[in-house]
């Protein structure tokens, strides 16, 4: 569980980051590691962030998935450059699956075309043409048309629960200030590193 301390930080560079005109403030990148060992990294975009962890949204047929369930370790890295002489949070820790209801609920509350695209798309596998994804984006607007677009069963969200958290803060001549914090199970370390 994160501590309110670790939260009321995070949500107040959040959201310093979105007032600072950044596009895509709740933009992560996640690294996570296939079953060969071999990195992979990509963008996604944060959700939501509680006690438990950070949510996060996504095909569960796509690489990254896939990456996931072969190894559930994974890395998340927050970069707003913008905000004071820029600042990273780092997040290390497990992913796991959401709850239906939890992905239900926020399927619910995404835009049409993005529910339609979840059905359309196989995420991660290989088109043969742009064509081919049209053409399904367009099945399924003609099998959805006039109702509600259900949650497919392939999609859904994943929760990271961290175990260690790093607030980095850029100054002038690289003399940045780093703060971590470490899950020990029943309580949590802070300590600062060199920069």
């Amino acid at each position: 569980m994160l501590t309110p301390e670790i939260l009321d930080t995070f949500r107040g560079l959040l959201d310093e980051a979105k007032a600072s005109g950044d596009r895509e403030p709740t933009a992560m990148n996640l690294a996570t590691v296939d079953g060969t060992g071999r990195v992979h990294s990509r963008i996604v975009l944060l959700k939501a962030i509680d006690e438990h962890g950070l949510h996060f949204f996504t095909n569960y047929e796509s690489a990254k998935a896939g990456e996931i369930a072969a190894h559930g370790q994974v890395a998340v890295c927050f970069h707003w450059k913008q905000i004071r002489e820029g600042i990273q949070v780092r997040f290390e820790g497990r992913a796991s699956k959401v709850s239906d209801a939890e992905s239900d609920a926020y399927f619910a509350s995404r835009p049409r075309g993005s529910q339609i695209g979840a059905w359309a798309s196989k995420q991660s596998q290989e088109l043969p043409n742009r064509q081919t994804f049209e053409d399904r984006v367009a099945h399924y607007e003609k099998e959805f048309d006039g109702r509600d677009v259900p949650r497919p069963a392939h999609w859904g969200g994943y929760l990271v629960e961290p175990d260690r958290i790093e607030f980095w803060y850029g100054a002038t001549f690289r003399l940045h200030e780093r703060i971590v914090h470490t899950d020990h199970g029943t309580s949590w370390t802070s300590r600062l590193l060199y920069p």
